[in-house]
């Protein structure tokens, strides 16, 4: 029987409900970082002391260690004492090689080739040391308007960030303290900020140029369920590099041979982002630089800056081609990012998708808004329905396999999180060692993908070759990082390895990968099918090369073995070239040639197994039922 408390009328005990957990979505951005709240659906931007929500995403290293973060300039006394880092997203997963464009600091070599670490007065300091401070700041910000520690945050990265630039991310914010629940991508954090689940059922597009990353996400909205059909753009484009056209401008008018270094390109650039934010309001503006002093007006800006926002639109027109969108089939195209305040994108955006563009949020605080929905959700606030957020992979994961070949287990635009397995086996007689390199890329040979990590599974049970199974499982969690896994099934030894690379992919190199990709689809499946055949014909020759040493002798007259000698040397000479469809008749040729050879074999070891056994002893290995 259940037993209630019954109590006197105004002396029953007040009954506590559990604590909101406390959640932050954080949008790292290039320019500027901002953290924002969500409480019962619906979010804000915290600001800071200085009454902004924008943090400049800079970090000054000082001589006598003190750190300040956020701070646009330093007093001009205490400059050669300061290193100002701006920008860091862009090295996030990169190496010293990577970084093709010019920087306002120094850089200076990894330990192991690893990620860049930039020269300052404090000492070498690594991109995610400099964004780690960043985002203790937009912790701390988080702290003190909600109460309390954080149980967690989402923070967001471009679409087209690959695996190191990720794990990178994630490494950052696990130096400031935070718990990530989550790596969520910009363009979708943009579409959960406008709640279009709520309002709308179609294909969006989401064009998110901030200030050094271009993202364009074509997403499908139904019944709350965001789904990314297809990603594009450039990790390494964005409004910075609108700064570096003015002033490059700003130099040939000064009629300089070389762009200044370290402090003073460091000033040449908040002139030239002064320009540019003043050709947002007005047709022209006074540009000054050294001695000289000029106009620069809309017209001349333009075509400084109408090849990057073409760049954009390739990747808009490349994203279409892959989800097989047609343009009037959009129905709304979202404005994201602090870039698309530029007159001229706008104007260039909306004639491509002759369609009015959606751009009634903050376009800098749009991203933190959808990130601080999500992890209000994640963290297990609950208000009425839950949203469904499905990203996709940029590129191709897979493994390399015998003859350099790209095997993928997990094609591009698949929807994460993702788990995929295949099954391998060994190349030679004997083999207890299996190396696995694991590849992300479009290509069919390694030499023209992105080689991710390496690793090994030992342990492999000495049989012949072919007879192993070894079962290849790909992971790819929420975040988009990776975790490969090999596991020889009869005998269960596996391997695993989470995939963290040291360096990020090359400034514009996933577009050269995809295009180079298509241009060379033909050439590639050419090649791999000759590779294909020589693998195959090298497996024949090696297996029948040990059985002749084997068994030659015993079973072959002088005549045979010749005429099978023979035909192995014809192979192993065609195997050499390049003529695919004479390499697969003459391995078809040595196979019907060693057939007897290989009964003669089989016959031999079926004696040399009953050898000694009288009738009786087999009959008693026999299954009932076989002779009824």
């Amino acid at each position: 029987m259940a037993l209630f408390t019954i109590a006197e009328p105004g002396q029953s005990t007040l009954i506590t409900t559990p604590r909101r957990k406390r959640a932050a979505g954080i949008d790292l951005g290039t320019t500027n970082s901002l953290v924002a709240v969500a409480n019962a659906g619906k979010a804000e931007t915290i600001a800071g002391s200085d009454g902004s929500s924008l943090l400049p995403s800079i970090v000054h290293y000082r001589a006598d260690d003190n750190i300040q973060v956020g701070v646009l300039s330093v007093p001009d006394e205490s400059i050669l004492a300061t290193t100002s880092i701006s920008s860091v997203k862009r090295l996030l997963g990169r190496g010293r090689k990577d970084i093709a464009y010019q920087l306002p600091y120094q850089l200076v070599d990894a330990p192991l080739g690893g990620m860049s670490c930039i020269k300052t007065a404090a000492g070498t300091v690594s991109p995610v040391q400099v964004s780690a401070e960043i985002l203790k700041q937009l912790g701390l910000r988080a702290v003190t308007a909600l109460g309390g520690e954080l149980d967690g945050v989402v923070i967001t990265v471009p679409a087209y960030f690959d695996e190191p630039q990720r794990q990178a991310t994630r490494d950052a914010a696990r130096l400031a303290g935070l718990n990530v629940l989550r790596l969520l991508s910009e363009p979708t954090a943009a579409a959960v900020a406008y709640g279009l689940d709520k309002r709308l059922q179609g294909t969006v597009i989401i064009y998110d140029l901030g200030g050094g990353t271009f993202d364009v996400s074509l997403m499908k909205l139904h019944n709350g369920v965001f789904e990314v059909l297809a990603t594009g753009g450039d990790s390494a484009l964005g409004g910075d590099d609108f700064d570096r056209a003015i002033a490059q401008w700003l130099v040939q008018q000064e009629q300089l041979k070389n762009i200044p270094v370290a402090g003073d390109y460091q000033k040449l650039l908040l002139q030239a982002r002064s320009i540019k934010h003043g050709l947002s309001e007005k047709n022209e503006t006074l540009a000054c630089y050294g001695d000289w002093q000029g106009i620069l007006d809309r017209k001349t800006y333009y075509q400084l800056v109408d090849p990057l926002i073409e760049a954009t639109l390739k990747s808009c027109r490349r994203v279409l081609r892959d989800a097989d969108i047609q343009i009037a089939e959009i129905a709304e195209v979202v404005m994201v990012g602090g870039a698309t305040r530029c007159p001229r994108v706008r104007e260039k955006v909306t004639a491509f998708f002759q369609k009015e563009l959606l751009c009634s949020i903050d376009p800098d605080k749009v991203v933190a808004l959808g990130a601080a929905l999500q992890a209000d959700v994640l963290v297990g606030n609950k208000y009425g329905e839950e949203m469904l957020l499905l990203d996709v992979i940029p590129l191709s994961l897979g493994v390399e396999t015998m003859g350099g070949l790209m095997e993928k287990i997990i094609p591009r635009n698949t929807t994460i999180p993702a788990s995929r397995a295949q099954e391998f086996t060994t190349f030679k007689d004997g083999q207890t060692v299996m190396t696995l390199h694991v590849l992300q890329g479009e290509r069919e040979l390694c030499s023209d993908c992105r080689s991710l990590a390496k690793f090994e599974l030992t342990g492999i049970p000495s049989m012949v070759a072919g007879a192993a199974r070894i079962r290849v499982t790909f992971q790819v969690d929420a975040d988009g990082l990776l975790e490969v896994k090999a596991q020889e099934i009869v005998t269960g030894v596996n391997s695993a390895i989470v995939v963290k690379p040291a360096f990020g992919l090359q400034e514009n190199e996933i577009e050269t990968m995809l295009m180079t990709a298509y241009t060379n689809a033909a050439a590639d499946k050419a090649l791999r099918s000759l590779r294909e055949k020589q693998v195959e014909a090298d497996r024949h020759i090696e297996a029948l090369e040990a059985a002749l040493k084997a068994d030659g002798d015993n079973l072959l007259d002088s005549a045979e073995r010749i005429r099978l000698q023979q035909s192995i040397n014809t192979l192993r000479q065609a195997a050499a070239g390049n003529d695919a469809g004479q390499i697969e008749q003459l391995t078809l040729g040595l196979n019907t040639l060693s057939v007897e050879f290989a009964n003669r074999r089989m016959d031999m070891q079926i004696k040399t197994a009953l050898a000694g056994h009288t009738m009786e002893e087999l009959d008693h290995y026999i299954p009932k039922g076989v002779n009824d």
